[in-house]
């Protein structure tokens, strides 16, 4: 699965994209988000559930029970506002 990570996600985590394998467990961004910030530390922070965090599977804007595959792009930004 290829994960991408934005703005101030990206400096936060010192990552733009990486390429990890999905554990069999891992079925919905919920789980995603869950089996990433068990990594500790700075990704717990960063992609709390308190956080506002936007996500998209395939381009395409998810929920926390959207599912995701192995093939699947998955990609954590920001909220966008205008101006």
């Amino acid at each position: 699965m290829k994960v991408l990570y934005f703005a101030k996600l990206r400096d936060d985590l010192g990552c733009a994209e990486e390429t990890i394998a999905l554990p069999p467990e891992v079925t919905t961004v919920a789980g995603l988000r869950a089996h990433l910030m068990a990594r500790g530390s700075v990704w717990q922070q960063a992609l709390a559930p308190g956080s506002e965090l936007g996500v998209a599977v395939n381009q395409d804007m998810a929920r926390p029970d959207t599912p995701v595959a192995p093939e699947d792009e998955v990609a954590f930004f920001p909220p966008v506002t205008g101006g």
